[in-house]
């Protein structure tokens, strides 16, 4: 950009999935909005992505609701099977009573295509988007935030919205701290389905349990491809190797699988693996006209597949507060922003805490082993299709972001 200072209402800080809707959602209150990608150009790596009603609600709010369905899948159940014995343990019907009740389906997506209909959806809304721009530092003067770049740029924005991930540079803003191993890695992988694959699940999304393991399916773009993630228990990551140069623990972790379990093995991309890592949660997300969002604010490990949901969280109650920080006539009350990311913060931080710690527990319990394990399946298998007390408190249509009551231990093994 030619000009050395670019003046913006809203300045969005990374181009993925939390910064697009963040940006998106500003941008239809009314707010000229700015937002600057490191890569040189915009994209989503990764494959299936699970889609719950809180937070298709928000594509639903936005319009984008049966855009993502056109490129998606709307599985018919979420069955959870013992990956040693392959016995069923629990299944949710995910159509019929299921949609009324949370108002919006549940929805499997490619990350790219999710990915692509948010970027579309900012460019059709007159976002200025803005790549290879590198954001070293965010400071707030004269009440106004501003993002000093690697190149030299000078970004000044009436609010600054950190949306730069799991490695949030301007998270050291709020806090010195930094991601927390977990132990597992994934790998991911999507295939084509033909008339050789086996037919039983294509349907659904399948979870399989194993001791310091686990694996999961499901169907992506209209039924074209079966995804697939296989996730267990690495030594060479406990030792801090991010990367492995073979597939002996791959196999390994699985040997005592069922056949269907170790078979799927052969649909994954093993060239590279993904380490998992989340943070311990934190109370503020807010410095001066900085303020956090997604994986800035609240990295999470998979387990209850509520990372992208619940950045799309923030972004819908980003848009309910700031409403009226922007006057049509172009003005600005000033004061209104402090109210806004105040009050974001307020109403977000115990929640994605909440889903966070939770993340963690419903792990553990998936991969248990001996006794833990008999136990973990009887608690499982005595949740009946229909059940809903175990998921109205994150997937519920109370206003997102609005804090639950703390579960118990039931409870926050059960959520789906």
């Amino acid at each position: 950009m030619s000009d050395p200072k670019v003046s913006t209402d809203v300045l969005v800080i990374g181009g993925g999935m939390a910064g697009l809707a963040g940006a998106l959602a500003l941008r239809e209150n009314g707010a000229d909005v700015t937002l600057v990608e490191r890569a040189p150009e915009f994209g989503e790596v990764g494959a299936g992505l699970q889609m719950a009603p809180n937070a298709s609600r928000v594509l639903k709010r936005w319009g984008l609701l049966e855009k993502a369905l056109e490129v998606g899948v709307q599985p018919k159940h979420l069955v959870f099977r013992d990956a040693v014995t392959g016995e069923e343990l629990t299944r949710q019907t995910l159509g019929g009573e299921f949609v009324e009740r949370y108002g919006a389906p549940y929805v499997v997506i490619h990350r790219s295509d999710l990915h692509r209909v948010l970027l579309e959806a900012c460019q059709d809304a007159g976002v200025r988007l803005v790549n290879d721009v590198m954001v070293e530092s965010v400071e707030t003067v004269n009440g106004r935030g501003v993002a000093h770049t690697a190149g030299g740029e000078v970004y000044e924005a009436d609010v600054v919205v950190g949306a730069d991930g799991l490695k949030s540079t301007l998270r050291s803003a709020v806090a010195q701290d930094g991601p927390v191993s977990s132990s597992y890695v994934a790998y991911r992988g999507t295939v084509p389905i033909t008339a050789e694959t086996p037919t039983a699940d294509l349907e659904d999304v399948i979870v399989y349990l194993g001791p310091d393991c686990h694996l999961v399916q499901y169907p992506l773009r209209k039924g074209e491809l079966l995804n697939t993630v296989a996730v267990f228990k690495s030594p060479s990551f406990e030792r801090g190797e991010e990367q492995y140069g073979g597939v002996d623990e791959l196999e390994a972790a699985y040997k005592d699988c069922v056949p269907a379990v170790q078979d799927a093995l052969k649909n994954l991309a093993t060239g590279v693996r993904w380490p998992m890592y989340d943070r311990n949660p934190i109370e503020n997300w807010v410095a001066g006209r900085l303020v956090l969002m997604g994986d800035a604010a609240h990295p999470m490990l998979q387990y209850l597949a509520q990372g992208a949901c619940q950045a799309l969280e923030d972004a819908a109650v980003l848009q309910d507060v700031s409403r009226g920080t922007v006057f049509t006539d172009g003005g600005v009350d000033t004061g209104a922003w402090d109210r806004a990311i105040r009050e974001f913060n307020a109403r977000r931080a115990a929640r994605t805490a909440r889903v966070q710690r939770t993340a963690r527990i419903w792990g553990e319990s998936w991969h248990v082993s001996g006794l833990s394990r008999t136990l973990r399946n009887l608690l499982f298998k005595s949740r009946k299709d229909g059940d809903y007390q175990y998921n109205d408190w994150l997937y519920g249509v109370d206003q997102p972001g609005t804090p639950a009551k703390p579960s118990d231990t039931r409870t926050a093994l059960l959520s789906a």
